[in-house]
């Protein structure tokens, strides 16, 4: 075997799954099903506060008062 016989071999991308989109669609979908099982099982589960949604409410709120802030 050469050189550039092995690095050709090292090169070559793996075979796809199922196919470039359905991988993606795959790999999105188990990540967010995980997530969901992080937030929702009782051993794993935050702090009502410390979830997701209300992070977001709050980035949300502080959003608009700075946006207030300005406009005013």
């Amino acid at each position: 075997m050469t050189a550039d016989s092995f690095l050709n071999i090292m090169v070559t991308m793996p075979p796809v799954l199922l196919s470039r989109s359905i991988d993606t669609i795959l790999g999105i979908g188990t990540g967010f099903f995980a997530y969901y099982l992080h937030e929702t099982h009782p051993r794993t589960a935050p702090r009502p506060e410390d979830r997701l949604l209300e992070l977001v409410k709050w980035k949300y709120a502080k959003y608009q008062t700075m946006k207030q802030d300005l406009t005013e």
